[in-house]
């Protein structure tokens, strides 16, 4: 866990714009307090407290990229279009789009009270081994409630794409692939990775109801309450669109940390034991209202290739001196791995479930 003073926060010039754009929108006279926060690993997310309310900023990255404002906006589309719903998330207080104010796009959220699971573990967690069973069911639960949620006539509905949701993936992740190529990596150097493109668009399903995806399940990007096995939150919106809620389904069994556990999300809760299996999470997403399908080794094949893709880009960015040896090393390792999973899928021979 990063120390808190090595956590990109606000400048001094940057605290006293956020003031004069508080004012401006009535939101209060004064900002104090200010802190960075650790959790997400793209995103600049700080704690202020405006005219004593505690409230989360959360911004692009000290260095944005070219597509970081059109991420903000996406984060923000989804929790306006989230409120009065029974997901759980951050509350939408107020957004600013205006790059005068710090250069990017913005917003302020409701600070939940949780912990995140890839940080830390709280007490009751440690002590009760019901308790850390029962909040994976409630996790998938409110999966399976978020792909659930009116879109249609919302903010988020002017990010749905035209056409098949599905057909896009594998072409669209192996242009991904290709943007790492240089001279010192090729994309053909990732294992087994065509080999399970091809499988997949020879055994695509055909396209459901559209809903809202979280994008990046899994338990690094949730906060659960402390005192009662409930998830509290999901966060880092980043991924989010409108597709087809089942691959959130087999991003979060992937991810779900049991053997095989591929980006070991989770660890310390995993550690301490007695997590659900990867069946009781299917059995409450289901329950819960969670979209039925014949075809799960393919969303779970699929999320094997999507995140395996995803993060290979840290071994690229390795190799190219830009990345450090052991993220480079570690996270190449897991994509390997991932294929491999992906392919054991397509094989008929599932090891998640």
């Amino acid at each position: 866990m990063p120390d808190a003073a090595q956590l990109p926060t606000l400048t001094e010039s940057d605290v006293a714009a956020l003031v004069r754009w508080v004012r401006r929108e009535g939101l209060g006279a004064t900002v104090t307090d200010v802190a960075p926060l650790s959790g997400g690993t793209q995103n600049v997310v700080v704690r202020v407290h405006v005219d004593g309310r505690p409230m989360v900023l959360r911004r692009p990255p000290v260095h944005p990229r070219p597509t970081s404002d059109k991420t903000m906006q996406r984060e923000i589309a989804v929790l306006r279009t989230l409120a009065g719903s029974p997901v759980p998330h951050p509350g939408f207080i107020a957004g600013c789009e205006d790059l005068d104010v710090l250069g990017v796009v913005f917003y302020l959220m409701e600070e939940v009270d949780g912990f995140n699971p890839g940080n830390e573990v709280a007490d009751a967690y440690r002590h009760d081994p019901a308790m850390r069973h029962r909040v994976g069911l409630s996790y998938a639960a409110s999966l399976a409630q978020l792909g659930n949620v009116p879109w249609q006539g919302s903010e988020l509905a002017a990010i749905k794409r035209p056409g098949s949701f599905l057909a896009r993936q594998v072409p669209q992740f192996l242009r991904l692939l290709d943007s790492y190529r240089h001279d010192r990596y090729a994309p053909e150097s990732l294992s087994g990775v065509t080999e399970l493109a091809e499988w997949l668009e020879n055994n695509r399903p055909p396209d459901g109801e559209p809903g809202i995806m979280h994008g990046d399940a899994h338990l690094n990007n949730v906060l659960l309450r402390r005192d009662t096995p409930e998830l509290a939150a999901f966060i880092d919106w980043e991924m989010c669109t409108v597709g087809d809620p089942l691959l959130d389904l087999g991003w979060m069994l992937i991810c779900w940390p049991h053997d095989p556990n591929p980006i070991d999300a989770g660890r310390e809760l995993a550690a301490l034991g007695g997590l659900a299996g990867r069946r009781e999470l299917l059995d409450a997403y289901l329950g819960a209202g969670g979209r039925q399908t014949s075809a799960l080794p393919w969303y779970l094949a699929m999320a094997c290739f999507k995140l395996a893709i995803v993060i290979e880009g840290t071994w690229s960015r390795f190799l190219a001196g830009r990345a450090t040896r052991d993220a480079g090393e570690r996270l190449h390792s897991s994509a390997t791995n991932l294929i491999d999973l992906g392919m054991g899928v397509a094989k008929g021979d599932d090891p998640f479930m």
